[in-house]
């Protein structure tokens, strides 16, 4: 007796379509699994096992084969369970192998015949469309989030028996009953308002340079990097960032609720997640948390910011491997993690947000409270590497905010009107990009800044000034257009002018007294 069903495997935050390939034959008793599999997919043998037993199947004394194909491909993770009861079942003719064609499953399997939620449906329930099959049977508990994906069924099971019971139902409308087709209105979901964040910008006095520096940075999606004595709100503008950053497509909101799912970081409730990303991890974080990796491949915080905010506080805490392990998807958009068993391939094309103190004490150069000495200095700048710098694309100093702004009655610019300048500003960037891979200016590849970014006499020698008296790199002299640019679009100019590039210089890092590179 042989019977095939059909499933999904996780490959960093893509899905392979699986066939498990069962067969029931007399001899020895057993049950065996091969096809390339983890600990965890071993463990299906015994989970299932009972878990039919307690559901009151009646499982023969027979030896069963189970193979997982394509057999090169490792598999891990435990939603191998449901399609592994499914392929028995119909094997020992609990339903017509005809109930199966043209449906996917996936799931784990409690002892007792619950069916458990898993993580990574989104990308699995994607091949499956992709692939051209009408349904997927997912846990109840991942129903929402499956049915996010257009041109596909998507049903909820809450357990062995009830998902029986559907396979053996002849009749349509019974099995309708049984296991409801999961609907979801994604129109309706890109429309809601979802912009608000903890923090808004009409909440931070003064810093009128980094508050201009931040909304540069969110409506052309540049790197930024802050420095300046503590309390003074660096932190808070970072945090406030995350609202005044244009709405995600819908593409780009599948792509991120892809990633939390392979995560398990997806909430239940919100199938689909509208916000763009803001990550904070802590200096004390792991190498594997932070670009991905892990016993279990899971994507790490830099694929968890994409599309997103990724905001380092306390910069020169971080130790130094974990900054330059950040270099290449800065670069890339992506980070590519080498392992045995092959290449995991991490969407990561975030906007790093950096804040940290000028110096060890804190309060360089205010000489009346800081007591760094010139070595000390040039030690702690060069926590950070020369590279990692020339990637910023903007840097602003913050100062001691003075007691009559904090004194001062009424409130600053809210968010809500910087977001309204950036949106502006993105609308102008759509149209520029129509067609392209990206979409901001901070992503501009060097044939489009030949274009987009064209100067004229005026600002041709600027540059080269510039770039002789601040000995410039290549990237960087290009960072400076890109960033002039997206001033250019917040001013409603079509053309890059003095005025924009000389506000673009001012924001880099340049060779300083107290030891920065």
């Amino acid at each position: 007796m042989y019977g095939s069903i059909m499933t999904g495997s996780l490959y960093g935050i893509e899905a392979n379509l699986i066939h498990v390939e069962v067969d029931i034959s007399t001899g020895l008793p057993g049950f065996s699994m091969v096809g390339s599999l983890s600990g965890e997919v071993r463990e299906a043998r015994e989970r299932v096992q009972v878990s039919l037993k307690n559901a009151g199947f009646d499982i023969p004394p027979k030896k069963v084969t189970i193979n997982l194909a394509p057999a090169d491909l490792k598999k891990d993770g435990t939603g191998f369970d449901v399609p592994i009861a499914v392929g028995i079942l119909q094997t020992l003719g609990y339903f017509r192998e005809e109930s199966t064609e043209n449906i996917l499953f996936a799931g784990e399997l409690g002892l007792d015949g619950e069916i458990k939620p898993i993580s990574g449906i989104l990308p699995i329930v994607k091949a499956a469309a992709l692939r051209g099959i009408g349904t997927c049977i997912v846990p109840w508990e991942n129903r929402i989030e499956g049915s996010v994906i257009p041109d596909i069924r998507v049903r909820g099971a809450r357990n062995i028996c009830q998902l029986t019971a559907f396979l053996q139902e002849e009749d349509p409308d019974r099995r309708e009953e049984l296991l409801p087709v999961q609907p979801c209105d994604t129109r309706q979901l890109l429309e809601r308002e979802l912009h608000n964040s903890d923090c808004d910008f009409s909440e931070i006095k003064g810093q009128e340079i980094a508050r201009r520096a931040a909304e540069i940075a969110a409506a052309g999606f540049h790197n930024l990097l802050m420095s300046g004595p503590p309390g003074g709100g660096k932190s808070m503008i970072a945090r406030a960032m995350a609202g005044i950053l244009p709405p995600m497509t819908w593409q780009e909101s599948i792509e991120v609720t892809a990633v939390h799912s392979v995560a398990g970081m997806l909430d239940r409730d919100n199938p689909l997640i509208l916000r763009r990303p803001f990550q904070s991890p802590h200096h004390t974080v792991s190498g594997a948390a932070l670009t991905g990796g892990g016993v279990h491949m899971r994507p790490g915080a830099v694929s968890l910011a994409h599309r997103g905010i990724l905001f380092l506080d306390e910069l020169t805490e971080f130790p130094r491997n974990l900054l330059e392990s950040l270099r290449q998807p800065l670069e890339d958009r992506q980070i590519n993690i080498a392992r045995a068993q092959g290449n995991y391939i991490y969407p990561a094309d975030f906007m790093l947000v950096c804040a940290m103190n000028p110096c060890k004490c804190g309060y360089f150069p205010d000489k009346n409270r800081c007591r760094c000495s010139e070595p000390e200095l040039k030690k702690y700048w060069n926590r950070l590497s020369g590279p990692l710098l020339d990637r910023m694309d903007m840097y602003v100093e913050t100062s001691r905010i003075e007691l009559e702004k904090l004194q001062s009655m009424g409130q600053g610019e809210s968010s809500g009107e910087i977001r309204r300048r950036v949106m502006e500003a993105r609308a102008v960037q759509e149209e520029r990009f129509r067609g392209k891979s990206y979409s901001f200016n901070g992503d501009m590849e060097p044939r489009e800044l030949e274009q987009s970014c064209a100067l004229g006499e005026t600002e041709k020698r600027l540059m080269e000034l510039a770039y002789r008296r601040l000995d410039l790199s290549a990237r960087t002299y290009h960072r400076v257009l890109k960033v002039a640019r997206t001033i250019a679009d917040l001013g409603h100019s079509d053309r890059i002018r003095e005025e924009h590039l000389s506000e673009a210089l001012a924001y880099r890092f340049t060779e300083r007294t107290y030891g920065g590179k």
